[in-house]
């Protein structure tokens, strides 16, 4: 099938648009390149530099005919969405309608949403959250997410357009940018690796689920022909703290750095953390790389970037 892959040369999407190439789909990718970078877009895979708030995102759709759009552009940052939820919401609502309305006028048939889980759920009631748990997002990020999936249903009741939406955890890995909340992976390996001291903000007592970028792929490429109009909650129901976290990529730098704390941030949870139970009960997806062998793989991943540059 034919699937258009919007924020395709970012983090996220990237490794699922290289994934739906390995089984064999086309893919589009549509990109502005404002955190997204060249040499994250596959060979094979057509591509449009393109922000998805553009009236000639139309354009895209006619020539493409995409039978399936992937979602994964946004404005992630939930620190900017606080200090700028005007601009937050011009991204990630008006550019998503604009995406939506395309995909009703072109016959698009189904419609792949990255939603989050920690930022719509809010502090939380009880750990982990499932799908069942109350929205009350503490940022504009949030509320902006939680909006598109209740414009996806009415997409599906009043045009039939099928989706799933994929709440994810704080996802982490390769070609990961330093942007938003899990971010701090990245934040943490280039700084570590360039002989920076990293600052924690707060306490670092901040919990997060932190999921691998390979294991949300697996749940994008299931999304595709399964689940839908359900939502399901992509995380790993492991709790880490930041200053955890420090240690373990510190660790694996085998470069010991003290721990310095720097003042918390508006807009921050205390303690996230995520039930995927409902997925794996009804399409067998569950996470199944250990944060220990995540990190690995993402510190080697900027340690060689790194030596590339030098």
């Amino acid at each position: 099938m034919k699937v258009l892959i919007t924020g395709g040369a970012g983090f996220i999407g990237s490794n699922i648009a290289d994934r739906y190439l390995e089984l064999g789909h086309e893919v589009v990718i549509v990109d502005n390149m404002v955190t997204g970078r060249p040499e994250n877009i596959p060979a094979g895979a057509a591509f449009y530099e393109m922000d998805i708030c553009d009236k000639h995102l139309d354009e895209v759709f006619q020539k493409e005919k995409p039978e399936v759009v992937n979602h994964q552009a946004a404005q992630i940052d939930v620190r900017k969405s606080v200090a700028d939820p005007v601009y937050d919401a011009s991204v990630n609502i008006l550019g998503s309608l604009n995406l939506l309305q395309n995909c009703v006028k072109h016959g698009v048939r189904k419609f792949i949403f990255a939603s989050t889980g920690g930022a719509i759920y809010g502090e939380q009631d009880y750990f982990p959250a499932d799908e069942q748990h109350p929205c009350r997002p503490l940022s504009p990020y949030g509320i902006t997410k939680l909006s598109i999936e209740k414009y996806l249903y009415f997409y599906h009741e009043t045009h039939g357009l099928d989706r799933t939406i994929l709440r994810y955890a704080n996802v982490y890995g390769p070609r990961q940018n330093p942007h938003g909340e899990a971010g701090v992976v990245a934040i943490f390996c280039k700084k570590m690796l360039s002989g920076e001291q990293p600052v924690i903000n707060g306490s670092g007592e901040q919990t997060r689920d932190y999921v691998f970028v390979g294991d949300v792929v697996k749940a994008n490429e299931l999304a595709l022909t399964r689940g839908d109009n359900r939502i399901y909650n992509i995380g790993t129901g492991v709790e880490t703290d930041v200053n955890q976290l420090f240690r373990a990529i510190s660790d694996l730098m085998h470069t010991p750095m003290e721990e310095i704390h720097g003042p918390g941030m508006p807009g921050e949870q205390m303690r996230s953390v995520l039930s995927s139970e409902l997925i794996y009960k009804e399409l067998g997806w569950k996470p199944s790389t250990p944060i220990e062998e995540g990190l690995r793989q993402t510190v080697e991943f900027f340690r060689k970037i790194l030596t590339a540059v030098e």
